[in-house]
C-alpha cells in the first residue's frame, strides 16, 4: 500500500487566502487541516501531527511569532511563515522563532509548492526525530510525542487544549503556574484575563484524572495565584482543595 499524502496544517484567517491554498494544495495531492486562530492551530498541531505547518502572522488571538515559539517548545515539524510582512526585520524574527522558511504575500503557488517539497525533504522522518520526554508524576503520565494520557494504566481521552493545559502544567511539575502565565501559554495574550477559561478546564481535567476530583492529588489550586502539578500518595495535595 502507497503511504497516504503529507498532512500540512494551514493557519490563516483570511478566507480569501485560504480558498486559494486549499485549491492549490489539494491539487498537489496533499491533505490539509486547517485553523483560523492561534489557539486552534496550537490544538491542532498537537492532535493531529501534520508534517508542516503553513501560518500565518496576523492571526487574531495570537501573533504568529508566538504560535511559532509554542510550537517549537515540543515540536521539530517544518514552519513556513506566510505574511504580508516584508521587512527583513520581520522575517529575521520568524526564522529566530523558529521558523524555517518564510514567504511574504503576495507570493505564487508554484513557489509555495517547491519550498513545501524542500520543506518535507529535508524534515526529519518522524521515526528519527527527537523523542519528546513522558512525563509522570504519580501514577499519572503524559506522553508529549504520542500526545496521550494515563492514569494509573487507564488511557484517558482529552481534548487538544486539555491535552496542551495539562502537558503545560506537567512541564513545571511542581512549579506554581499563575492563572495569567497559564492562559498566554495556553489560549494565547489576548485571553491573560479570562481567567473562567482556567476554572473549566481545569475542572474537566480533574474529572477525567482524578479519584476524587473535590480533593485532588494532582492538579493542585494555589488560591488567588494559580495551579501546579504535585504527586501525592492520598488525600488532598497541601490541603487545597478543587476550586
Amino acid at each position: 500500500m502507497s503511504e497516504p499524502a503529507p498532512l500540512l496544517l494551514l493557519v490563516e484567517d483570511e478566507p480569501a487566502m485560504c480558498t486559494i491554498l486549499r485549491a492549490s494544495l489539494a491539487s498537489q495531492g496533499y491533505r490539509l487541516i486547517e485553523a483560523t486562530t492561534g489557539a486552534e492551530g496550537l490544538g491542532k498541531a498537537a492532535a493531529r501531527g501534520p508534517e508542516l505547518v503553513l501560518l500565518d502572522l496576523g492571526l487574531p488571538d495570537m501573533d504568529g511569532l508566538e504560535l511559532t515559539r509554542r510550537l517549537r517548545q515540543w515540536t521539530t515539524v517544518p514552519i513556513i511563515v506566510l505574511s504580508a510582512r516584508g521587512r527583513e526585520e520581520d522575517k529575521i524574527l520568524a526564522l529566530d522563532a523558529g521558523a524555517n522558511d518564510y514567504l511574504t504575500k503576495p507570493f505564487g503557488t508554484g513557489e509555495l509548492a517547491a519550498r513545501i517539497r524542500v520543506a518535507l525533504k529535508y524534515a526529519l522522518p518522524t521515526s528519527a526525530q527527537a523523542k519528546q520526554p513522558v512525563l509522570t508524576v504519580g501514577e499519572l503520565r503524559v506522553d508529549l510525542d504520542e500526545h496521550s494520557v494515563q492514569v494509573s494504566g487507564r488511557n484517558v481521552h482529552l481534548t487538544p487544549t486539555e491535552f496542551t493545559l495539562l502537558a503545560t502544567l506537567m512541564k513545571h511539575a511542581g512549579r506554581v503556574m499563575t492563572h495569567r502565565l497559564l492562559l498566554e501559554q495556553v489560549w494565547g495574550r489576548g485571553h491573560a484575563q479570562d481567567t473562567q477559561y482556567l476554572r473549566v478546564y481545569i475542572g474537566q481535567l480533574r474529572h477525567k484524572l482524578e479519584v476524587d476530583p473535590a480533593r485532588p492529588r494532582y492538579l493542585v489550586t494555589i488560591p488567588g495565584v494559580g495551579y501546579r502539578v504535585k504527586a501525592v500518595g492520598c488525600g488532598t495535595a497541601d490541603g487545597y482543595g478543587g476550586r
